[in-house]
C-alpha cells in the first residue's frame, strides 16, 4: 500500500463466490437453513459443488463486494483479506485490482485453500450461503498494514471475521490504528445467525471502538434480542454516533443522535438476485459519506448502488455505478 489518502478501507473475508440457482427442495433436501451463512468444512465444500450443478464463479466476501462497490463509484477504495498462492487466489486478485481496488495482501504460501461460499439462489432471489473459509483463516495482525488504516477516512469491516479469533484481533487492531489517527471505523453485522453467535462482544465493540454501524431490521433486532424494531432503532442510536438500517423494499433508516432519516428503496424493474444487496449499500453509503454528502444523500447513493447489483446474478456491479450515480445526479 502506497501512503496516499483512500476514502474507505475494507477488511474481510477474502472468497470466491460460485452462485447457483437451485429450487426450494434443494435447500430443504440438503438440510440448509434458507437465508442463512453456514460454515463448512472442505469435505462437505466438495459434497455440494458436486450437488449444485452449474455455477458462476466471480470474486465475492461481502467487504471486497463493497471495495469493489466504492471503486465503481469513483471512490478510493483500499482491501484487506487473505488468499493462498493458488488459482483461486490469483483470480481473486487480479479481479480486485482490475476493479480499481488496492488489494497487496502477501497470499499465503502453504496452508488452506483459497476460500469459497457456495451461493444457492432459490426462485424467489433469497440466497443461502455455505462457505468453506480456507486461507481465510490466516489473515492476522501481521496483515494489517498501519498506513493503510492511518490514511483511510472511513475503515470497514464484516462481522463474519469475528468468527476466526486471530481475525477477530486483527480487526481489533485495525480499529484502534483508525482511532488513534483520527479516523472512523465502520462495521456491518453480516447477518443474524453471526449476531447470535457474537452478540455481547458485538455490542462492546459498537459502544466503544465504532463509528458507524450497519445492519438489516433482522440483524438489528436480534443484536438488541426484541422483534420491536422501533425499540432496537432507538438502542444503536444510543450506542453508536451513525446507525444504518436497511429494510429491503422498504428502504433504509439512518439515525444520528436525534437525527432519523427515512430513505425509499430505489426502484428495481425486477430483483434477480440479492447476493450482496447490502455490500453495495454500504458502499453507496461510505463513498457519499466520505465525499461530503448528508447522510440522506449518501443513503440514496447507497440504495442506487444496491438497486444496481440486485438486478442481475452476482454480487459485483455490472455497470459504471459512477457514471449511473452522476446520470441521477446522486454524485
Amino acid at each position: 500500500m502506497t501512503g496516499s489518502d483512500f476514502d474507505v478501507l475494507c477488511i474481510g473475508n477474502a472468497i470466491v463466490d460460485v452462485i447457483a440457482r437451485v429450487e426450494e427442495d434443494f435447500v430443504s433436501r440438503h438440510g440448509l437453513v434458507k437465508g442463512s451463512m453456514n460454515l463448512i468444512d472442505e469435505a462437505r465444500a466438495e459434497y455440494l459443488y458436486a450437488a449444485m450443478g452449474q455455477a458462476i464463479e466471480v470474486s465475492g466476501g461481502s467487504a471486497g463486494n463493497t471495495a469493489a462497490g466504492v471503486a465503481s463509484l469513483g471512490g478510493k477504495a483500499a482491501y484487506f483479506g487473505k488468499v493462498k498462492d493458488d488459482q483461486l487466489g490469483a483470480i481473486f486478485r487480479h479481479d480486485m485490482r482490475a476493479q480499481g481496488v488496492a488489494y497487496d495482501t502477501p497470499p499465503a504460501p502453504d496452508g488452506p485453500a483459497t476460500a469459497r461460499s457456495f451461493i444457492l439462489v432459490t426462485p424467489d432471489s433469497e440466497r443461502t450461503m455455505n462457505t468453506y473459509l480456507g486461507a481465510c483463516v490466516n489473515f492476522t495482525s501481521k496483515d494489517v498494514d498501519r498506513k493503510a488504516v492511518e490514511s483511510a477516512q472511513v475503515t470497514y469491516m464484516e462481522g463474519y471475521l469475528w468468527d476466526r479469533p486471530e481475525a477477530k484481533e486483527a480487526f481489533k487492531l485495525a480499529a484502534r490504528i483508525a482511532r488513534g489517527a483520527g479516523r472512523q471505523t465502520s462495521i456491518t453485522l453480516s447477518d443474524s445467525f453471526c449476531v447470535e453467535r457474537h452478540r455481547e462482544s458485538f455490542l462492546d465493540l459498537i459502544r466503544h471502538d465504532i463509528d458507524i454501524v450497519f445492519a438489516n431490521e433482522t440483524e438489528i433486532k436480534s443484536l438488541y434480542q426484541t422483534q420491536n424494531f422501533d425499540g432496537a432503532m432507538k438502542a444503536i442510536a444510543k450506542d453508536c454516533p451513525v446507525a444504518v438500517l436497511t429494510r429491503s423494499e422498504k428502504g433504509c433508516i439512518v439515525l444520528r443522535g436525534e437525527e432519523v432519516h427515512a430513505i425509499p428503496a430505489h426502484p428495481v424493474s425486477k430483483v434477480v438476485d440479492v447476493t450482496g444487496a447490502g455490500d453495495l449499500f454500504a458502499a453507496g453509503f461510505l463513498r457519499g459519506f466520505t465525499s461530503g454528502k448528508t447522510l440522506p444523500e449518501a443513503a440514496r447513493l447507497g440504495s442506487v448502488a444496491a438497486a444496481e447489483v440486485i438486478s442481475h446474478v452476482g454480487a459485483r456491479p455490472e455497470i459504471n455505478l459512477g457514471a449511473h450515480a452522476h446520470a441521477l445526479g446522486l454524485l
